[in-house]
């Protein structure tokens, strides 16, 4: 198989939904290498180097793991804004009220973007209010912080709709609440522009229907470290197809791991293919 890391990563997650003996098997025959002892470190150091949607930063602040943030805060696709909710401790967590602690080394050497100054005079509706352009809403928008200030966005949208520029800027805020996107409106204009703002429907609708597979499956891999509440909907997503066009056929698996490569489409088409040409 061709040996990078990413098809390495891609592959094990795969093997991953399978029997364990049956994945060892398949290891062997196609020569992948099994998760090594320190797979968290490993996960780390993959993540600095991979480009991931914007929302699968959120899965992971989601654990509200201080570890974590920190790396979603070194990551090169988080925005001022993430980095801004981790200095402050923001949970993202379901359920957790209280401020995440900040890990050691981000407190000591790590300074919080400024407020923007429209907040500063106005406070965040009103700055909001104020956005007759998108670089005002985008500004105004990033200083959204955690559930209490969607549910503040939410309320003031309900008693007179925010201007099209702040809905836009909100709608693609990775942790905007579906609740409030929705209530934004289903504009086409809109739903491309979160789609192409990385926000994403939830890991299962990630692992079946976007591309290429091998990135998907490498970014999915390091959900059993990175956002492990959040992987399983992949994992069962995925799993009854693997089960189904690859199973124990150490033939199939091959063939998955010489197409991965240069494979385009998503994941369910790469695990039909390679169990129909196997």
């Amino acid at each position: 198989m061709h040996d990078s890391s990413k098809d390495q990563r891609a592959v094990g997650f795969l093997l991953g939904l399978i029997d364990a003996d049956a994945a060892a098997r398949v290891r062997r025959r196609i020569g992948a290498s099994p998760m090594g002892a320190n797979e968290r470190r490993a996960a780390y150091a993959a993540l600095k180097l991979t480009p991931v949607p914007s929302s699968v930063l959120v899965w992971i602040l989601e654990e509200d793991d201080p570890k974590l943030n920190a790396a979603v805060y070194g990551h090169g696709s988080a925005d001022p804004t993430m980095r801004r909710a981790v200095l402050r401790g923001v949970p993202f967590g379901p359920g957790r009220t209280g401020p995440v602690p900040v890990d050691d080394v981000l407190r000591k050497h790590a300074d919080e973007p400024p407020v923007p100054q429209s907040v500063v005079a106005r406070g965040l509706i009103g700055a909001l209010r104020a956005a007759t352009a998108m670089g005002p809403a985008r500004s105004a928008a990033s200083m959204v912080l955690g559930r209490r200030d969607w549910q503040t966005v939410a309320a003031a949208d309900r008693e007179r709709p925010l201007p099209g520029h702040a809905r836009w800027a909100l709608s693609v805020r990775p942790d905007c609440p579906p609740a409030l996107r929705a209530q934004f409106g289903s504009h086409p204009k809109f739903t491309h522009r979160v789609r192409q703002a990385g926000v994403l429907a939830g890991p299962g609708a990630y692992a079946t229907a976007h591309g290429p597979a091998a990135q998907v499956l490498k970014v999915l891999s390091l959900g059993r470290v990175m956002f492990p509440a959040r992987v399983g909907d992949a994992e069962d997503a995925l799993r009854p197809l693997v089960r189904e066009h690859l199973g124990d056929r150490e033939e199939a698996w091959a063939v998955l791991a010489q197409l991965l490569d240069t494979f385009h489409g998503t994941a369910p088409e790469l695990i039909m293919t390679a169990g129909a040409i196997a």
